[in-house]
């Protein structure tokens, strides 16, 4: 996959672009439909698929106190798009100059002179340009002028649910990690680089992997039966997120325990993937105590995926 770094000053040209165009965290069902439908499209007219994705989210730009946590960091992000047949993707910085763009001049100076875009594939709900003024029948309006043609997706309903990054993001925070398969395709996800912790899982017999996951959104406080894939290789894993409230921690923490892994892990990349929820976090009057509480969760989760294809 061909990534341009800022589509506002590329001159680099793709024969017969299908571009699509949006955040896609998560790239869940939903977006997923938009790529089925820009490979496809790409494939009956032999062009080149392509996607042009906001970076930061805009809300992260215009209020950066309350922007979303994202579901998926943008090295997974990019592989995910890959995977799903992008050939190219372009990233648009969202700074002061892109939210200042109409919405004439988005489709003039992006969609038309630097992309050159052939089709333009959107989903239901997209909109651009300053105060969020250009729609679908701006895009059609547009189309016409400059010579590319538009397709609209409509939103995938599931269970009577809208899929969305909202929705998924909600479950995620709420801890609830072992449906969202269902939104998403696959497993719910956090990548990113281990970070030296203070060794007291290792004091307790549980040594942790911390795992720093950045601005990723992070499910409820609590232990949950997860895998870590590290080193090239899946683990069982033991996962704890919280303040660890009986070593009285200050700052919240990804901790993964990998069951029956030998070895050291410094500064490695490493991905956990959610299975289940098994507790919500407790405080325990001792060490001993916590030790015990964790010796119990490990059982339960070698239970647990002893009933279940592994790795999965």
């Amino acid at each position: 996959m061909r990534i341009i770094t800022d589509a506002r000053t590329t001159t680099e040209q793709f024969p017969g672009l299908v571009l699509t165009i949006g955040c896609f965290d998560g790239v869940h069902l939903g977006h997923q439909r938009i790529l089925d439908a820009l490979a496809a499209e790409a494939r009956d007219t032999q062009g080149t698929p392509a996607v042009m994705t906001l970076e930061p989210h805009p809300r992260r730009f215009f209020s950066p106190e309350n922007a979303p946590n994202i579901l998926t960091d943008n090295e997974t992000k990019y592989q995910l798009l890959e995977a799903h047949g992008v050939a190219v993707l372009y990233l648009l910085p969202f700074d002061q100059r892109t939210a200042d763009m109409t919405a004439q001049q988005f489709v003039d100076e992006l969609i038309s002179a630097r992309c050159k875009t052939r089709t333009l594939i959107v989903g239901h709900d997209f909109a651009f340009g300053r105060d969020a003024r250009g729609d679908y029948a701006f895009l059609q309006a547009a189309g016409k002028q400059h010579g590319f043609e538009v397709r609209q997706i409509p939103p995938l309903i599931i269970g009577g649910q809208r899929v969305s990054s909202t929705l998924i993001r909600e479950r995620v925070i709420q801890g609830e990690v072992e449906n969202l398969d269902a939104y998403l395709g696959r497993r719910f996800s956090l990548a990113g680089r281990i970070i030296p912790g203070r060794g007291i899982g290792g004091i307790l017999g549980f040594p942790t992997a911390n795992l720093d996951v950045g601005p990723c959104a992070v499910p409820a406080h609590g232990v949950y039966a997860a895998q870590a894939h590290v080193h090239g290789a899946s683990y069982i894993a033991a996962v704890n997120i919280g303040i660890a409230p009986t070593i009285r921690n200050e700052h919240p923490l990804v901790e993964a325990h990998l069951l029956d892994f030998e070895g050291t892990l410094n500064a490695d990349e490493m991905e956990i993937i959610f299975h289940k929820h098994l507790r919500p976090e407790k405080k325990f009057a001792s060490r001993d105590a916590l030790s015990a509480a964790i010796a119990a969760d490990v059982q339960r989760i070698r239970q647990y995926f002893e009933h279940r294809d592994y790795p999965a």
